[in-house]
């Protein structure tokens, strides 16, 4: 059973909300940010990437950059910018890219759940990343960003969901990107006990994106918890900031790979050493995406090659031997390449497939990688049987879009 609870959400008045809302912390690197947010002194990049108004090259794991972080938060509230919301309420939440939606509601999960195995995970996190959400987060005594969770879809949800959107939403703005956000408020007490209830029934949510922001936000409900020995349960900090999404309703991305160098092999010897696993085949650049599982598309010296796995390259009873990103790796990087750890290789990088095949090709033809390849994406499917299995993904294997915006709505601690 998921605990889904109403908060009171600090987020700004709608005059503003265009451009405070920003893309998450972790799409954009320092410089990135800074560009995007030059000229905009609202943009929610100044709290959640805040060493973008220190010094350069400033460790952005500093306490200086927390604690910028909160005065830049602390400046937008007490200029009117975000107010906080009189009655807990629930929030619906859509976003549209190229014409297809996905709907969620916004509220607050219990940080014991993720302990106790309700919210299940697919992806190990890195210490370092965690540290850093929960410095984030103790200085602004708040979540800034939600976590992006999916759960497996219920018809009368969906339907709440539905009704709750027929009426004009307190948010409705393009991005730069495009892509449409739109939010509406649920505060009737009625309604709110209702997708309260309504959430009771389903019994386990999935990390999509945001591993890192939950573990964090765990971390900090568990520390509090111990140092409070009146502590009953009922405080803020016993839940945390999520966006909840139906499976049905999200679409995962390509994740690419592109790859340094031939680990001494000639680029002849390295397609002769592909035919041990794959029908190698020439192709044209227009046929050059995989259409369906078990499919690779390899770029190299200007040219495509299809790669089809043959039978025995996958294991068809192990949801994470049966995913493409592993048989590439048990297939190709690790004998081949010697790459085996995609975690700290610096010889092999990751591309999202948002960015399309193009910037596969680039980086191929720059001189910078050897090699590139696409891979078909991820299914919902998939992630949820490894997730409910109690297996971990690859790193790098689902890649969301739309990304969610931020700054759209804050959940205080206190």
């Amino acid at each position: 059973m998921a605990i889904f609870k109403p908060f009171r959400a600090i987020r700004p008045l709608n005059s503003y909300v265009s451009q405070v809302a920003s893309k998450p912390y972790d799409v954009l690197d320092s410089t990135e940010a800074k560009d995007e947010a030059a000229g905009n002194s609202l943009s929610f990049l100044h709290i959640v990437k805040p060493e973008i108004d220190l010094p350069l090259n400033t460790d952005p794991y500093s306490q200086a950059v927390y604690d910028k972080g909160k005065e830049n938060f602390d400046k937008l509230r007490s200029n009117g910018v975000f107010v906080q919301d009189e009655a807990k309420s629930f929030y619906i939440y859509r976003l549209t890219m190229d014409g297809r939606s996905q709907t969620g509601v916004v509220g607050c999960c219990s940080f014991e759940e993720y302990y106790n195995g309700i919210i299940k995970k697919h992806e190990l996190t890195r210490t370092v990343k965690e540290d850093d959400r929960v410095n984030h987060v103790k200085s602004l005594n708040a979540n800034a960003e939600p976590v992006f969770f999916s759960y497996r879809g219920k018809e009368s949800i969906d339907n709440l969901v539905s009704e709750k959107t027929l009426s004009e939403p307190i948010y409705n703005f393009h991005a730069d990107d495009g892509i449409q956000h739109e939010l509406w408020l649920v505060s009737q007490s009625e309604d709110v006990s209702i997708i309260e209830e309504a959430f009771k029934k389903v019994p386990y949510l999935y990390v999509a994106d945001g591993h890192h922001r939950t573990a964090a936000a765990a971390r900090i409900g568990q520390r509090r918890k111990e140092e409070n020995s009146s502590h009953t349960g009922l405080e803020e900090y016993n839940y945390f900031l999520a966006v909840l999404f139906p499976e049905h309703q999200l679409k995962i991305f390509d994740y690419n790979r592109v790859v340094k160098d031939f680990n001494g092999l000639s680029p002849e010897d390295f397609l002769k050493r592909l035919d041990d696993s794959f029908l190698v085949t020439k192709i044209d650049k227009a046929d050059s995406r995989p259409r369906s599982i078990r499919e690779f598309c390899l770029y190299m010296e200007n040219g495509w090659y299809r790669l089809l796995a043959k039978e025995g390259s996958w294991d068809n009873n192990d949801p994470v031997s049966d995913l493409d990103v592993t048989i590439l790796s048990e297939q190709v990087l690790s004998p081949l390449l010697n790459i085996t750890d995609l975690r700290n290789d610096n010889r092999i990088d990751f591309v999202g497939g948002i960015r399309g095949l193009v910037e596969l090709e680039k980086r191929v033809d720059s001189g910078e990688m050897k090699a590139a390849f696409a891979l078909y994406p991820v299914s919902m499917d998939q992630l949820l049987n490894i997730a409910d299995a109690g297996e971990i993904m690859p790193p790098k294997t689902t890649w969301f879009e739309p990304k969610l915006r931020s700054g759209l709505f804050i959940h205080d601690l206190e």
